[in-house]
Formats: structure tokens, sequence, C-alpha cells
């Protein structure tokens, strides 16, 4: 017995395309795109749930007699498509039971299926369309595609494929891949609403930037004043960007999808008519790009903002060490003034020291008359007085100098 690592079988599982029955006109084909991951479906006719296994992605099965379904989860959404024959009895049922599955539908398509492109015009016949906004080409290798792609008074979009020469297989691949590229250019476009929400934020956010850049420039306001400001600014930016970075990047996950699905159907359009590719590329594309220039103008502002942080940070510390500098010359000029007191000090010392060395000195000439020799009191001081005031200076200077040295 294998081993096997629990995620093996789902990411094998994930490989393998979930493919479509085999497609055989005439059939009509009800697909439902609902947003929010369901786990399963009503019951159909008074019979058991549909129910999915933890992590189980997609199911298929049979509601009754010409009519099957597909379930299949996505990241965030789910699609329920029913697949009926024109005999089948239960139609309308099934529509009514796809309709009650859970989630907010984001796409609701009805698809006919016809054998060939005289069948398809006489269905699309039947159908109140503007010929202007007809979109008719032939596409995955020899299916026709006409729709105006308008949601109809049901709430479905109506869609007429012609099988043309693709068999029952090649037609279904076709069909899934043109579904696969409505649905995924629906979850695309759930960006374009938040763009645009956030485009007035981000016409506000750049013209208080430009504000700030004035008042860093004109000294009106205090240092602190101007980063308490910018702090609010780059905070509000990273708001806008952290309430739409997820759905922006699903819309540019979403639109890379597209094009692949696009290139995988090859569309070849039809003389007087729009083609799958000029419909997608006339509203599709410049939605795409409102999405990534949001993105951009968000990386582009909070980038500014970031240069302007680094440009208020970089002249505070500069005002900072210009204090620390006139502190240190003002902390210098005092020790200068309190040397030259020092010395003054030390001069007034001298002269006193000098006074009471004389002083001792004249007392101790006056003992020396005991010994029968006589000295003048006044004499002997005035002798003495310069060589004690030369000796007592030289070894202050001295011992101030070993000090200094230490």
């Amino acid at each position: 017995m294998l081993n096997e690592h629990r995620l093996r079988r789902e990411i094998v599982g994930e490989m393998h395309l979930r493919r479509w029955p085999p497609i055989t006109p005439p059939m009509t084909i009800v697909q439902i795109l609902r947003l929010g991951a369901s786990e399963g479906l009503p019951p159909f006719r008074g019979g058991p749930a549909f129910a999915a296994e933890p992590g189980q992605r997609h199911m298929q099965g049979i509601l009754a007699d010409g009519l099957l379904f597909t379930w299949e989860r996505h990241s965030e959404a789910t699609t329920l498509t029913v697949f009926a024959r024109p005999d089948a009895p239960l139609l309308a049922e099934a529509r009514a039971w796809a309709e009650s599955a859970p989630g907010e539908v984001l796409r609701a398509t009805l698809i006919d299926i016809e054998a060939d492109a005289a069948a398809a015009a006489a269905r699309m016949a039947e159908f109140d369309i503007d010929p202007a906004e007809l979109v008719c080409c032939d596409f995955g290798g020899g299916a026709r595609l006409s729709s105006d792609f308008r949601i109809k008074d049901e709430g479905y979009g109506r869609l007429v494929v012609a099988a043309g020469q693709l068999g029952p297989v090649d037609l279904a691949r076709a069909v899934q891949s043109l579904q696969e590229l409505g649905n995924y250019r629906n979850m695309a476009l759930l960006g374009l609403p938040v763009a645009r929400a956030c485009w007035g934020k981000l016409d506000a956010a750049e013209e208080e930037l430009r504000a700030f850049g004035r008042r860093l420039d004109s000294d009106e306001s205090s240092d602190n004043e101007l980063l308490d400001a910018l702090c609010a600014m780059s905070l509000e930016l990273g708001t806008i960007a952290s309430d739409s970075r997820y759905r922006l990047s699903a819309t540019a996950a979403y639109a890379r999808l597209v094009d692949e699905r696009l290139a995988t159907l090859a569309p070849v359009a039809i003389p007087g008519f729009a083609s799958l590719a000029d419909f997608t590329q006339r509203r599709f594309y410049p939605a795409i790009r409102t999405c990534e220039t949001v993105v951009r103008r968000q990386q582009e502002l909070a980038e500014r903002s970031a240069q302007l942080t680094s440009l208020l940070r970089t002249r505070i510390e500069t005002r900072i060490e210009d204090q620390n500098a006139q502190l240190l010359q003002s902390l210098e000029s005092a020790t200068r003034t309190q040397l030259r007191l020092q010395h003054l000090v030390e001069g007034f010392s001298t002269v006193a020291i000098t006074y009471y060395a004389v002083s001792l000195l004249a007392y101790l000439s006056g003992g020396l008359a005991l010994f029968g020799v006589h000295v003048e009191h006044d004499l002997f001081a005035a002798l003495v007085i310069i060589p004690v005031f030369i000796m007592l200076y030289v070894y202050l200077r001295r011992e101030r100098s070993r000090l200094g040295g230490h």
C-alpha cells in the first residue's frame, strides 16, 4: 500500500480538465455562475440532495430522463450547468431547481445548440435583438456563435450556437471554453466598480500630497505637524490599497484567463458582424486597463508618500544635528570660560599662598634674633616675596600640566 501524500490526489485531479458531457444538437444548456462556494445543491423533485464531499470541486449526475447536470466549485464562485434534450419533459423544473441553489447569481446563460447556421438564424429571429449589437462569429474550429450578450427579461443572457462540422465532444469542449470566457470576464469585471471607487480617493490623496509638498517647502508648519499629517496620509493610502488589493489582484488573474480562453476559441469574424474578439476588446480591455491604472497609481502614490517621509525625516535629522552642534559649541564656550576663570583663580591662589608663605618666613626671621642674628622684618619680606611667588607659580603650573596629561 502506497504511503501517499495527503494532497496527491487533489493536485493530480487539478491537472485533469473537468469536461462537459458530449453535446448533440439540438440541446438547451442552462448555466448559472454564483459567488460563494457552496458545498451542495438542493434536492430535485423531492429526491435526495446533492452534497459535495469536503474539498470536492466537481460533481455531475442525472436529474431525470434527458436532463444532466454538472457542478463545479472555484475559488470564490460555483457554476451549475443543466443539459437538456428538446424532448426533456422537466426542463422548466430543472431551471427552477438550478435557480434555487444558494449563492448570488453573477451570470446566468441560456444556450440553444442548433445543428447548423440556418437553424441558428431561425432561432435568433425569435429574440428581440438590435442588429447593431449582434455578435456573430465562428469559433472553436467550426461552431458559430450568435448573441447580443444582453440580460433578457427572465434574467438570462441568450446565446445560440450552431454546431457546424464539430462532433459532440469537440462541440462540448468549444462551448465549455466559450462559457468559461464569459464567466471569467464577469469575475474580472467585479474589480471595475472597486477601481472606480478608488479613483476619487486617489485623486484626493494626490492633491493632499501636492499640498503637503508645498507645506514642506514653505516652513509654515512645524516638523511634528508635517509628520503627523504625512503619517495620516500614508495610513489612508495603505487602507485604500488594502481594501482593494484582493479584488484588483483577482481581476488581473481573471483577465489573463480571458486572454487564454479567447486564444483557445480563435474567433473568426463574419463580414457585417462584430466578432467575439471585437466585443471583448471594445469594453473588457478598457475596463481591465482602468483597474491596472488604479493599481499603478496606488503604488506611485505610496512611493511618493515614502519619498516625502524620507525627505522630512532627513530634514528633522539635519535640524537635530545642527541643534546638537550648537549645543556642543555652547558647551565648548562655557568650558573655555570656566578654564579662564580657573586660571584666574589659580593666579589669585598663587598670590594668596605667596602672602601666607612670606608671612610665615617673616615670623621665622623674627626667631633668628634668639640666636643673635638680627634681620629687618620688612626687608626680609621684600627679598623673599619674588622668589617664593616664582617657585609657587612654577610648581602649580607643573602640577596642573601633570594632572592634565593624565
